[in-house]
């Protein structure tokens, strides 16, 4: 693990430390997960726009005629 010095405002620092307090955790567990959680969300993101790029784009409109709502959304 690395140690690392963040800068907060007076305001954001207290709220968190108080927040950690009540959860049970130290301020730099909670700084770590909410990046952590930060670095998978953006994963997941470009792994989910990777997919969708890697799909050949189909056209919309077929035999002169766009496909109605139910169509779209078959349920």
């Amino acid at each position: 693990m690395k140690n690392v010095t963040i800068t907060l405002q007076e305001e954001v620092a207290k709220w968190t430390r108080v927040w950690a307090a009540k959860h049970d955790t130290s301020v730099s567990k909670l700084v770590g997960e909410v990046l952590r959680q930060r670095m998978l969300e953006e994963q997941g993101y470009r792994s989910a726009m990777r997919q969708f790029l890697s799909t050949t784009p189909q056209p919309l409109k077929k035999k002169g005629q766009y496909p109605t709502r139910e169509d779209i959304h078959e349920r």
